[in-house]
């Protein structure tokens, strides 16, 4: 579906559409024997791919301060945007092998559009259909270890019983590389939460426990569960802040491996994360 653009709908045509999927442009002129060789092959191209990406044409002489801004000197030009950017470009007209090269470096597999649609939705605020692309992504890659751990982070905020169980079998097929990395870690402690808060004494029952007895470390560290799983992160933060200086040694230092776990999943909250940083640098230094 290739598409002629100007200096005026270049944003719409071509930026914004990047954000969905890679957008070729195609900077040419009609007098320009090489264009009239490449073109057609860019538009054979297009359809082959199936919608992988969209081609968006460029007349260098009636755009020229768009073929400037662009630093175009010579035609035909080809660059490709992703996210917004430029990210890679040649000029000529390339032998069709070659043009496959180029754009199978540019274009992402069926099953990372799916998981870009995903992210957009999720963005958006529609959680089940971010959800639906995802499980649409594993689909056509069961191995994509971003498809899987985007799942569980969208089912994880919907946090309700048969989405914590699908959380969880999602993140069991994480690869065991992926698993050690800090927001897979953080997604996990989130999970178990999420699991222990269905058995966990009620927040009152806890809160109650720890006014009348202080040094109880595990209804601290009961509450601190609850709370995260409510992604209340302050709060359970303050709890296990508690443990670790009151008990070290409690579940082998589970105060602070959670406080760590709570600070990516709260990463986009960076005061807060500070705050208990420094925190929690003082009371093992004590």
């Amino acid at each position: 579906m290739m598409i002629d653009t100007t200096q005026e709908r270049f944003t719409r045509d071509v930026i914004d559409v990047s954000h969905e999927l890679p957008v070729l442009v195609d900077f040419w002129a009609p007098w320009c024997g090489p264009c009239r060789v490449l073109g057609p092959m860019l538009e054979k191209l297009e359809a082959a791919y199936d919608g992988r990406f969209r081609l968006v044409k460029v007349d260098s002489n009636r755009n020229p301060d768009l073929s400037a801004q662009f630093g175009v000197r010579s035609i035909p030009y080809v660059v490709a945007f992703v996210d917004g950017k430029p990210v890679n470009g040649f000029v000529g007209a390339l032998p069709e092998a070659q043009l496959r090269a180029f754009i199978d470096k540019v274009v992402p597999n069926p099953s990372e559009i799916q998981r870009r649609k995903a992210l957009r939705l999720a963005g958006s605020g529609d959680l089940a259909g971010a959800a639906t692309s995802l499980r649409s992504a594993i689909a056509l890659d069961p191995d994509s270890d971003a498809a899987l751990i985007d799942l569980a982070n969208v089912l994880l905020t919907q946090a309700d019983g048969k989405s914590v169980a699908e959380a969880r079998e999602a993140l069991e097929r994480v690869s065991k590389l992926r698993r050690g990395e800090p927001a897979v870690a953080a997604l996990e402690t989130r999970l178990a939460a999420l699991e222990k808060s269905a058995s966990l004494p009620s927040r009152q029952e806890l809160e109650a426990r720890i006014a009348a007895h202080g040094g109880d470390v595990q209804a601290r560290f009961d509450l601190a569960n609850r709370l995260i799983a409510e992604r209340r992160f302050e709060p359970a933060l303050e709890q296990l802040l508690a443990i670790v200086e009151r008990d070290r040694n409690f579940g082998e230092d589970a105060g602070r491996k959670t406080m760590l776990a709570v600070f990516d999943l709260a990463a986009d909250q960076r005061e807060l994360i500070s705050s208990f940083r420094r925190r929690l640098a003082a009371a093992l230094n004590r």
